[in-house]
């Protein structure tokens, strides 16, 4: 029984982050495949530069909301039902995961989906909600992200940057080893889903957003 249980979490926390919620507002809004126009990207970011401001910041809200919804909700109520787990923070930190693979890897979309930036934030917004001692490391991943986006105006570098500064982050402040060896998934997963931007860098092509 605790592992059905379990097995329901992962299924539910990754339903919820698969939700392809540029795609919808695609067609929706327009009728359009996103995927077919501007990086063809599955995302909040080609949602604002293919849909608007408006549709994008919504599509934004609600990929982070995903991802907050698992890491608190989600977890909170199977939390305490399934045992077989450590502790409810490695339940959320797991649940959390996999509503960032269910973002990145959406079953509903033949697993292409967005880069989980957003998704991302969501589960740490969760995570520094119910651990302590998160919060000044989330703090300062967002501020590194917002620094690199101002002098640079492209939102993969900036995303790129914030992915690479969490796990360092989360060692200065001496945070849990759980923790630390999720701030380095996390790192590679951003990496991972940025290639063909970090590629399109090299090659001095990456778009800036305004």
């Amino acid at each position: 029984m605790q592992y059905l249980l379990f097995l329901c979490g992962i299924i539910i926390s990754y339903c919820i982050g698969a939700i392809p919620t540029a795609y919808l507002f695609g067609k929706v809004l327009k009728g359009i495949d996103i995927r077919q126009f501007g990086s063809g990207n599955v995302g909040a970011t080609n949602a604002l530069r293919v849909l608007g401001k408006g549709p994008g910041v919504i599509v934004l809200c609600i990929d982070i909301l995903k991802g907050f919804i698992v890491a608190v909700n989600i977890a909170d109520f199977f939390s305490s039902r399934i045992t077989i787990v450590p502790n409810t923070e490695v339940l959320r930190i797991i649940l959390g995961l996999v509503s960032i693979c269910g973002h990145n890897w959406t079953v509903f979309l033949n697993f292409k989906g967005g880069k989980g930036i957003a998704t991302t934030l969501g589960v740490l917004l969760g995570l520094a909600l119910r651990i302590q001692g998160l919060n000044s490391v989330l703090g300062l991943v967002i501020l590194i992200w917002l620094i690199v986006f101002l002098l640079t105006r492209i939102i993969s570098i900036a995303s790129i940057c914030a992915g690479l500064s969490l796990p360092v982050l989360l060692i200065f402040f001496k945070q849990s080893p759980i923790l630390i060896v999720t701030g380095f998934i996390l790192c590679a997963f951003v990496v991972i889903r940025h290639k063909t931007n970090i590629d399109r860098l090299r090659q001095g092509k990456e778009k800036r957003i305004f």
